[in-house]
C-alpha cells in the first residue's frame, strides 16, 4: 500500500497510526523520543502510559514541564540529546497558555505530536542509518507538497545537520546527516515560512513585494 504523508505541522494521515508503540529510543537506525525512567503510580483517571512519560519528565515534580526538563528527557536513535532549539520550537508549539512550561494536557499532545514523526522519520530514512540525507530529505519535502531547487535542499541539509559525523557499516564514516530532532525543526520551518509567505502572496504568484518591517517581522517569526 503507498501511504500519502501530508505536511508537517498537523495530524499526519490515520496511517501513521496503524501499529501503537510509545516514543523511546530504539537501537539502529531508529528515530529518538524519551529515555526510559521509573515513575510513580498515575493519579485517578490519568492515561498510565501518558503519565508515565510525563513524571520521568517532570524531574522537579511540579506537575509541569520545563524546557531544560524536556531536552534532559529528549534523545535521538543515537542517544545524541535533542538540540536546544528544536526543544524551545517544541515548547512553543505546545505551551498553549503561554506559561513558559506545558501541563499534562499540553504534554499529551506533544506526546502525540512526536510518534507521528517518528513514523514520518522511519519512512523516509529509508536506508536506516538514523538520519536523513540529501536525497532523502528532498523526498520527504516534496511529498509534503514543498518543492525546492536544489539549491535551498543543499542549504537546508548544510543547516540542519548534525555537526558529529555519522558512522556506516564496517564503522566507515559518513557525511553528518540530519538527527530526528533536527529534521522535526527543518520540515516545521519549511512550512512556517511557506505559510508566512503565502499569506504575503495574496495574487499566488509566487513573488511577493514587502518593505524591511515586514521582511524582519516574517523572518524573525520563524523558529
Amino acid at each position: 500500500m503507498a501511504y500519502q504523508y501530508g505536511p508537517p505541522g498537523g495530524p499526519p494521515p490515520n496511517q501513521y497510526g496503524q501499529q501503537q508503540y510509545y516514543p523511546g529510543p530504539p537501537g539502529g537506525g531508529a528515530p529518538g523520543g524519551f529515555q526510559q525512567r521509573h515513575n510513580p503510580a498515575p493519579p485517578p483517571g490519568a492515561d498510565p502510559a501518558l503519565w508515565q512519560w510525563f513524571s520521568a519528565v517532570d524531574a522537579d515534580r511540579s506537575n509541569h514541564i520545563s524546557a531544560t526538563e524536556l531536552q534532559q528527557a529528549l534523545v535521538n536513535g543515537d542517544w545524541s540529546p535533542f538540540d536546544l532549539d528544536t526543544v524551545k520550537l517544541l515548547m512553543t508549539l505546545f505551551d498553549t497558555d503561554r506559561s513558559g512550561t506545558i501541563g499534562f494536557q499540553e504534554f499529551s499532545g506533544l506526546w502525540q505530536y512526536i510518534k507521528e514523526w517518528q513514523n514520518v522519520f522511519r519512512h523516509f530514512d529509508r536506508d536506516r542509518s538514523g538520519s536523513i540525507e540529501g536525497e532523502e530529505l528532498k523526498a520527504a519535502l516534496s511529498q509534503f507538497g514543498y518543492n525546492l531547487n536544489p539549491q535551498l535542499l543543499q542549504l537546508l541539509e548544510r543547516k540542519y545537520a548534525s555537526a558529529v559525523p555519522q558512522h556506516g557499516a564496517y564503522g566507515q564514516q559518513r557525511p553528518p546527516g540530519i538527527t530526528f530532532d533536527r529534521f522535526v525543526r527543518c520540515c516545521v520551518v519549511v512550512r512556517q515560512l511557506t505559510e508566512s509567505f503565502n499569506r504575503l502572496d495574496t495574487q499566488r504568484t509566487g513573488w511577493v513585494q514587502m518593505n524591511y518591517d515586514t521582511f524582519m517581522h516574517t523572518v524573525l517569526s520563524a523558529p
